[in-house]
Protein backbone atom coordinates (compact mmCIF):
# COMPACT_ATOMS: atom_id res chain seq x y z
CA UNK A 1 0.00 0.00 0.00
CA UNK A 2 1.11 3.45 -1.27
CA UNK A 3 1.05 6.05 1.59
CA UNK A 4 -0.68 9.24 0.11
CA UNK A 5 0.96 12.12 0.20
CA UNK A 6 -1.72 14.79 1.45
CA UNK A 7 -2.77 17.87 -0.28
CA UNK A 8 -1.19 21.28 0.83
CA UNK A 9 -3.51 24.20 1.73
CA UNK A 10 -3.53 26.13 -1.33
CA UNK A 11 -4.18 29.38 1.15
CA UNK A 12 -1.07 28.75 3.26
CA UNK A 13 0.50 28.05 -0.42
CA UNK A 14 -0.59 31.84 -1.69
CA UNK A 15 1.05 33.04 1.95
CA UNK A 16 4.17 31.02 1.08
CA UNK A 17 3.95 32.88 -2.53
CA UNK A 18 3.72 35.79 -1.40
CA UNK A 19 5.92 35.90 1.28
CA UNK A 20 8.58 35.02 -1.15
CA UNK A 21 7.56 37.26 -3.50
CA UNK A 22 7.99 39.81 -0.40
CA UNK A 23 11.57 38.85 1.10
CA UNK A 24 12.80 40.09 -3.13
CA UNK A 25 10.51 43.21 -2.51
CA UNK A 26 12.20 44.05 1.16
CA UNK A 27 15.69 43.32 -0.15
CA UNK A 28 15.49 45.55 -2.86
CA UNK A 29 13.93 48.10 -0.98
CA UNK A 30 16.79 47.77 1.75
CA UNK A 31 19.27 47.94 -1.03
CA UNK A 32 17.49 50.98 -2.69
CA UNK A 33 17.90 53.38 0.92
CA UNK A 34 19.42 55.66 -1.23
CA UNK A 35 17.27 55.76 -4.61
CA UNK A 36 15.28 59.19 -4.18
CA UNK A 37 18.45 60.26 -4.18
CA UNK A 38 20.41 58.98 -6.79
CA UNK A 39 17.62 58.62 -9.20
CA UNK A 40 17.15 62.58 -8.46
CA UNK A 41 21.21 62.67 -9.60
CA UNK A 42 20.75 61.19 -12.68
CA UNK A 43 20.23 62.55 -16.20
CA UNK A 44 17.03 61.28 -16.83
CA UNK A 45 14.66 60.97 -20.48
CA UNK A 46 11.98 62.98 -20.52
CA UNK A 47 9.58 60.36 -20.02
CA UNK A 48 11.47 59.01 -17.38
CA UNK A 49 8.53 58.48 -14.51
CA UNK A 50 8.80 60.21 -11.27
CA UNK A 51 10.40 58.41 -8.09
CA UNK A 52 7.00 58.43 -6.34
CA UNK A 53 5.59 56.24 -9.04
CA UNK A 54 7.85 52.88 -8.69
CA UNK A 55 6.37 52.08 -4.83
CA UNK A 56 2.89 51.77 -5.87
CA UNK A 57 3.50 50.19 -8.97
CA UNK A 58 5.83 47.62 -7.97
CA UNK A 59 3.52 46.67 -5.25
CA UNK A 60 0.75 45.68 -7.37
CA UNK A 61 3.13 43.91 -9.69
CA UNK A 62 5.06 42.09 -6.93
CA UNK A 63 1.58 40.84 -5.76
CA UNK A 64 0.77 39.86 -9.69
CA UNK A 65 3.84 37.87 -9.81
CA UNK A 66 2.94 36.13 -6.11
CA UNK A 67 -0.43 35.17 -7.82
CA UNK A 68 1.27 33.87 -11.08
CA UNK A 69 3.59 31.05 -9.26
CA UNK A 70 0.19 30.42 -6.77
CA UNK A 71 -1.66 29.34 -9.64
CA UNK A 72 1.22 27.96 -11.77
CA UNK A 73 1.57 25.89 -8.48
CA UNK A 74 -2.13 24.85 -8.74
CA UNK A 75 -1.62 23.31 -12.02
CA UNK A 76 1.37 20.85 -10.58
CA UNK A 77 3.57 23.09 -12.53
CA UNK A 78 5.95 21.54 -14.41
CA UNK A 79 9.77 22.20 -12.53
CA UNK A 80 11.10 24.18 -15.76
CA UNK A 81 8.38 26.71 -15.09
CA UNK A 82 9.25 26.95 -11.37
CA UNK A 83 13.17 27.33 -12.46
CA UNK A 84 12.45 30.00 -14.90
CA UNK A 85 10.00 31.86 -12.12
CA UNK A 86 12.50 31.73 -9.36
CA UNK A 87 15.64 32.32 -11.69
CA UNK A 88 13.91 35.61 -12.54
CA UNK A 89 13.25 36.54 -8.92
CA UNK A 90 17.11 36.31 -8.48
CA UNK A 91 17.82 38.43 -11.30
CA UNK A 92 14.79 41.10 -10.15
CA UNK A 93 16.58 41.02 -6.96
CA UNK A 94 19.89 41.57 -8.54
CA UNK A 95 18.91 44.94 -10.40
CA UNK A 96 18.36 47.38 -7.30
CA UNK A 97 21.63 46.71 -5.49
CA UNK A 98 23.24 46.93 -9.06
CA UNK A 99 21.80 49.82 -9.85
CA UNK A 100 21.49 51.96 -6.95
CA UNK A 101 23.75 50.72 -4.10
CA UNK A 102 26.70 49.36 -6.85
CA UNK A 103 26.36 52.35 -9.22
CA UNK A 104 26.55 49.98 -11.88
CA UNK A 105 23.99 50.99 -14.69
CA UNK A 106 25.84 48.78 -17.06
CA UNK A 107 25.94 45.51 -14.64
CA UNK A 108 21.99 46.60 -13.83
CA UNK A 109 21.28 46.65 -17.78
CA UNK A 110 22.87 43.04 -18.81
CA UNK A 111 21.00 41.63 -15.39
CA UNK A 112 17.56 43.16 -16.80
CA UNK A 113 17.71 42.01 -20.37
CA UNK A 114 18.25 38.86 -18.49
CA UNK A 115 15.42 39.43 -16.37
CA UNK A 116 13.16 40.54 -19.62
CA UNK A 117 14.32 36.90 -21.39
CA UNK A 118 13.41 35.11 -17.93
CA UNK A 119 9.64 36.45 -17.52
CA UNK A 120 9.47 35.87 -21.74
CA UNK A 121 10.36 32.46 -21.15
CA UNK A 122 8.58 31.98 -17.68
CA UNK A 123 5.40 33.20 -19.60
CA UNK A 124 5.24 30.94 -22.23
CA UNK A 125 5.90 28.07 -19.86
CA UNK A 126 3.14 28.87 -17.14
CA UNK A 127 0.93 29.58 -20.08
CA UNK A 128 1.46 26.07 -21.03
CA UNK A 129 -0.70 25.30 -17.92
CA UNK A 130 -2.41 28.22 -16.89
CA UNK A 131 -3.48 31.19 -18.87
CA UNK A 132 -4.40 33.53 -16.41
CA UNK A 133 -0.87 32.66 -14.42
CA UNK A 134 1.24 33.86 -17.91
CA UNK A 135 -1.56 36.76 -18.17
CA UNK A 136 -0.48 38.19 -14.91
CA UNK A 137 3.13 38.25 -15.76
CA UNK A 138 2.24 40.35 -18.55
CA UNK A 139 1.97 43.67 -16.99
CA UNK A 140 5.36 42.70 -15.05
CA UNK A 141 7.17 42.62 -18.57
CA UNK A 142 5.89 45.80 -20.02
CA UNK A 143 6.78 47.32 -16.91
CA UNK A 144 10.41 45.54 -17.36
CA UNK A 145 10.57 46.72 -20.80
CA UNK A 146 10.01 49.99 -20.03
CA UNK A 147 12.56 50.09 -16.83
CA UNK A 148 15.26 48.22 -19.60
CA UNK A 149 14.36 51.16 -22.07
CA UNK A 150 15.02 53.82 -18.80
CA UNK A 151 18.07 51.85 -17.67
CA UNK A 152 19.46 51.98 -20.77
CA UNK A 153 18.49 55.90 -21.39
CA UNK A 154 20.05 56.17 -18.19
CA UNK A 155 23.56 54.42 -19.21
CA UNK A 156 23.42 56.37 -21.81
CA UNK A 157 23.59 60.06 -20.69
CA UNK A 158 25.35 59.62 -17.70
Amino acid sequence: MTERVPHRNPWLVLAGFLGVVAVVAVVGGLAATRAKEVYAQLEQPPWAPPAALFGPVWTVLYVMIAVAGWLYWRTDGETRGFAAYGVGLLFNLLWTPLFFEGGAAGLALADILLLDVTVVVTIVLFGRRSKAAAALLVPYLGWLLYATALNTAVLVLN
